[in-house]
């Protein structure tokens, strides 16, 4: 840099030294003339000049003009000459930067890169020239830092073109990133260092997060770890916390990381009053309920928060949908006390406008508007904002519903409500496998579009193409037939099965169906519904018909009508259908034989699932079912077609699909009419996949059995399985997929290790 300068300051003496003669008298200007320009206005050069047509000049002038042309940066060369009274300025101008190219940069793409050197004056058609270079470097090495990319080293190479530009080639060797070896908090005494660490994003790895990136330094991470820790403090009433310094050290091979935080916890204090002052909406006392401290607490940010956004969601609730609330805390040193006042305005009450949808491309903008709870032209409120987003998202059509609240220019007591679409395709060719010793490979495939034609609507259509059962099943179903949200749907289907060729009890059948089904909203998460179906059941013998089986035929025939009514409630209280992480769904289900049906029957059943999150990225769901049937009237038993199974992805993941349960005669899978199965999970999105409502990986335990009757129940006979499991949406459906290994497995057991389906639901 120096000698560039140096080699400047000679140029400008000697344009000065052989440019003195000819300006030796002073002259009156009357023209300015520009050689050399390639790339450069002339205008440009004449903004940086200091005289103008008109002006005297003489040798005074000419080292202003030198000086200030050179102060441009565009110029590599300028000579100044005189002809009569025109002065003449000759420039050879820098070279252009043509263009960019990085290789071997892998954490930061081309465009980040090409984004990192613009913000600092490089880029494709600025000038060039060396002193570029070292700043270039200086830059992308800094950005490498902050991804504790140490030993990180660029060389940039130029290429000269025609026209008077080059190429920079840069090529990244970025190394391995440096690794946290340490991190110490100095000068705590109230808090353990790992009550204080054990949260942060820098640190040491956990032995089971091998994918993990928490020992890799970033000095953006930090900073939040270093937020955090204060407001660890300031929640625990350390109002005047201070981290008074960090040091990030490195290891002389620049492998390891060691990072000490120095900080003073200062002294506690406490709450001796609260008050109020503003513009109450609301009374004194309901305010008061609403924050959540009291007198004598322990001064805590994180509470004080908390109270402000109870008073600004009821306000919000009330219409005033920008409320501005401040805690302000008047501080006693000596008695280490904080009185609290919390100043209210609560601003206009403030109605919608309008409410718009974007970002759907074939769903009609009525399906999401029956959705909403937030009317247009109603006064604003924030709990029916964040229900119409919680039930558009519950949609299996839509991944992720933004809602923005938009001011209106000129209108302070009406806004806009802007909900941002993101769909996932409605329409699936789904195809199930499964894989094991005794059937072999189970291939069912099906099409379903969950939202026809974009009217929310759903048909489908499935063929199940297994050496067990041929089934042909037609659904219809239209969630709003009525514009309260009563669904009905209509389906047919008929399902052929022989039983012989897998585990279960031998027999061939033939039924024909059709139903009709009602659905009726009861509150914002309970729902009642109805189905009746009409079925048509033909059973025929075979030559390895378990006895079992034999004798229900014998006593209540092989040829049955019967019209079966199915009622059930649900109760969902879940963010999302598709990978909720909060809230649960619980269904209670009766189905039963109308009287002077064929055959008579009844099945009660009870399934939950509750999710509960764990953080940012851990969900716990805990989930169950029980079941029970029975005969009743002239019918001798709960039908052997109708009899519970368990095993499988939907039950007990590790044994064979229908495997478990009581056995007939030759040792086949029979059934029973008392099932339970229960579930404990820890879900997780993958890290191999950006998107994370894409994918979710399971940590499980699955176990359950079936019974002959509730009184044969024995916890001794619980199966069950621990393993892995992946569910994963993609453009050809759902994918899903599990390694388990069994527990409490009884000789006999059809067990299988790996389990997957194309195109099932979660």
């Amino acid at each position: 840099m120096e000698s560039k300068l140096t080699k400047q300051f000679l140029l400008v003496c000697i344009l000065i030294f052989f440019s003195s003669s000819l300006f030796a008298e002073t002259f009156r200007l009357q023209d300015i003339q520009v050689e050399g320009l390639e790339r450069i206005e002339a205008g440009t050069v004449f903004t940086y000049l200091p005289v103008k047509v008109g002006d005297e000049v003489d040798e005074n002038n000419t080292a202003r003009i030198a000086r200030e042309l050179y102060k441009s940066g565009f110029f590599d060369d300028i000579q100044l000459r005189r002809e009569g009274n025109i002065l003449v300025v000759s420039v050879k101008e820098k070279p252009a930067i043509a263009s960019l190219s990085f290789d071997g940069n892998k954490i930061l793409d081309d465009e980040q890169l090409t984004e990192i050197l613009t913000n600092v004056g490089i880029a494709s058609g600025r000038v060039f020239n060396r002193s570029v270079l070292e700043r270039l470097e200086n830059e992308l090495i800094q950005q490498y830092f902050a991804f504790g990319k140490y030993s990180v080293s660029i060389d940039t190479q130029i290429k000269e073109l025609e026209r008077n530009r080059v190429d920079i080639g840069i090529q990244i060797v970025e190394g391995d990133a440096a690794k946290i070896k340490q991190v110490k908090v100095v000068g705590n005494t109230v808090f353990e260092e790992d009550e204080l660490t054990e949260d942060f994003e820098s640190g040491l790895k956990p032995w089971y997060k091998f994918w993990g990136t928490r020992d890799r330094y970033a000095k953006q991470k930090l900073q939040g770890d270093i937020e955090s820790l204060r407001s660890q403090y300031l929640n625990e009433g350390y109002l005047k916390f201070d981290v008074t310094s960090t040091q990030v050290s490195i290891s002389p091979n620049k492998e390891d990381i060691f990072i000490t935080i120095n900080i003073d916890e200062g002294e506690q204090y406490t709450i001796e009053s609260i008050a109020f002052a503003g513009k109450y909406i609301l009374s004194e006392d309901e305010i008061r309920s609403l924050v959540n401290l009291d007198a004598g607490d322990v001064f805590s940010r994180a509470r004080i928060v908390n109270s402000n956004d109870n008073i600004t969601r009821k306000l919000g609730d009330l219409g005033y949908a920008f409320p501005n609330i401040n805690a302000v805390p008047e501080i006693n040193e000596e008695e280490k006390k904080v009185d609290l006042t919390f100043f209210i305005d609560p601003g206009k009450r403030v109605y919608v406008r309008r409410v718009n949808f974007t970002g759907h491309k074939t769903t009609r903008d009525e399906v999401y508007r029956r959705e909403l709870r937030q009317m247009e032209g109603g006064w604003y409120s924030q709990t029916n904002v964040e229900a119409s987003r919680r039930r558009i998202e519950r949609l299996s059509y839509v991944e992720t519903a933004e809602i923005n609240t938009r001011r209106i220019p000129g209108v302070d007591d009406f806004v806009d409500i802007d909900i941002d679409i993101v769909e996932r395709l409605a329409g699936s060719f789904n195809i199930g496998a499964g894989l094991s010793d005794s059937q072999g490979a189970v291939v069912t495939t099906s099409v379903s579009q969950e939202n026809f034609l974009g009217s929310g609507k759903t048909v489908s259509f499935r063929i199940n193409t297994s050496k067990v059962n041929t089934i042909y099943d037609f659904n219809y179903t239209d969630p709003y037939y009525t514009i309260d949200g009563v669904s009905r749907g209509f389906g047919a289907s008929f399902v052929s099965t022989e039983a012989s060729e897998v585990d279960i009890s031998d027999f061939d059948s033939d039924q024909y169906a059709v139903r009709v089904n009602y659905g009726i909203p009861l509150t914002e998460n309970d729902r009642i519904g109805a189905t009746a179906q009409l079925r048509h059941t033909e059973i025929r013998r075979t030559t390895n018909t378990p006895i079992e089986v034999l004798d229900f035929l014998d006593d209540n025939g092989d040829e049955f009508d019967n019209l079966t009514l199915i009622t059930n409630f649900v109760h969902d209280t879940r963010n999302r259908s598709l990978f909720p992480n909060k809230g649960n769904r619980q269904t209670i289900a009766l189905e039963f034989s109308v009287p002077g049906s064929d055959l008579e029957f009844y099945k009660l059943t009870y399934e939950n699932a509750f999710f509960f999150p764990l953080g940012d990225i851990f969900t716990l769901s805990l989930g169950s079912e029980i079941g029970y049937g029975d005969r009743y009237g002239s019918t001798t038993d709960l039908p052997f077609f109708e009899k519970f199974r368990a095993g499988g992805f939907d039950s007990v993941r590790g044994y064979e699909s229908n495997s478990l349960g009581p056995r007939d005669s030759f040792d086949d899978s029979f059934g029973g009419n008392f099932s339970t199965t229960a579930r404990a999970q820890i879900l997780f999105p993958p890290p191999f996949i950006e998107n994370k409502n894409r994918a979710r990986l399971a940590l499980f335990v699955d176990v359950g059995n079936v019974f002959e009757e509730y009184d044969d129940f024995d916890t001794s006979e619980i199966r069950g399985s621990f393993g892995l499991g992946l569910s994963w949406v993609t453009g050809l459906g759902g994918i899903s997929a599990a390694l388990s290994s069994p527990f409490n497995d009884q000789s006999g057991d059809d067990t299988e290790a790996f389990q997957f389906n194309l195109g099932t639901s979660f």
